[in-house]
């Protein structure tokens, strides 16, 4: 059966697959459009295969509270403009979801989840993602919160994904809550702390700081031409006040809170917790930044282009 460029249009249009995989689709199945699909869908895992080892250091960062349990994940792809596409946000939402639903441990049984509403599992509907979108995707990571209060936050369109997670005693005005847990994620979005507070920084992290601020001290002290005993005494007391500097950087309850930094963080939730008769412990965060710490591949945009018209 002979077809059209018209009918190579059109499977493109129902499958989302590049024009030549969508002709070759039809010259396997003699221009029968439902045999072409079908050609498509069964060559799907064989083209994700091929694409597997792409960089995927785009995509979104997306937080969610799904029946009272707070998500936060993190889904790559390969370009910006892939991240964008209506059909890959659905695919993230259901990742997040099916997160919420199944409680994985880790990464390797949340691709074995049902994908909710389908009867296929994560890595099945990754996979076919991969087919129609055309580009290598993949689920990077997530975080749970089954417990407490959770606010969810995302920042410029999925770049960075929070989720703030409080507990609240006495408070009835939980919509009160809901927008300073807001505030607190705008802020963990913006400062990046990497603690909650000064007791949350690992022995070794403090160690390794305390030595670094040691060390300049010290070396600051010799430049002033100091002995070296005293240089060191001096030292060992200005420390005290950069590690306090540290945690004010590094710690969320430390950090100036950014609409009124007079106060801290930690400051301004007693505030409020007062103000509406009651308690609010801020008891854990997630910050999430798409393509953290991947390194991406770097294209000669100019000699692409110059490969393609040769």
């Amino acid at each position: 059966m002979a077809f059209t460029a018209q009918d190579v249009k059109q499977l493109r249009e129902v499958t989302g697959v590049g024009m030549m995989d969508c002709k070759r689709a039809l010259s396997e199945s003699d221009g029968d459009m439902e045999k072409a699909v079908a050609y498509l869908r069964e060559h799907g895992l064989a083209a994700a295969q091929k694409k597997a080892g792409r960089i995927t250091a785009e995509g979104v960062a997306y937080a969610d509270v799904l029946g009272g349990i707070g998500v936060v994940v993190e889904v790559n792809s390969e370009t910006d403009f892939v991240a964008k596409n209506e059909m890959f946000i659905d695919f993230v939402k259901g990742v997040a979801e099916a997160v919420a639903i199944n409680a994985p441990a880790d990464n390797d049984a949340l691709m074995s989840c049902t994908f909710p509403g389908l009867n296929r599992t994560v890595a099945e509907q990754q996979q076919e993602m991969i087919l129609v979108i055309g580009e290598n995707i993949s689920v990077r990571r997530f975080i749970r919160y089954p417990d407490g209060l959770s606010i969810p936050y995302v920042h410029a369109g999925g770049k960075i994904g929070v989720i703030v997670n409080v507990e609240t005693a006495g408070i009835s005005d939980m919509d009160a809550v809901t927008e300073l847990g807001k505030d607190i994620a705008m802020q963990i979005a913006a400062m990046r702390p990497l603690y909650l507070d000064a007791a949350s920084v690992g022995a070794d992290d403090l160690e390794k700081e305390t030595e670094i601020q040691l060390n300049k001290a010290i070396e600051e002290n010799k430049a002033k031409n100091l002995p070296d005993e005293k240089a060191r005494q001096i030292a060992e007391k200005m420390v005290k006040g950069r590690i306090n500097k540290f945690y004010e950087e590094v710690c969320l309850l430390n950090q100036p809170f950014v609409k009124e930094n007079q106060i801290t963080v930690g400051k301004h939730v007693e505030q409020v917790a007062k103000a509406l008769g009651g308690s609010i412990a801020v008891k854990a965060f997630t910050r999430f930044e798409k393509g953290e710490g991947i390194e991406k591949k770097q294209d000669d945009f100019a000699a692409e282009v110059a490969s393609m018209v040769k």
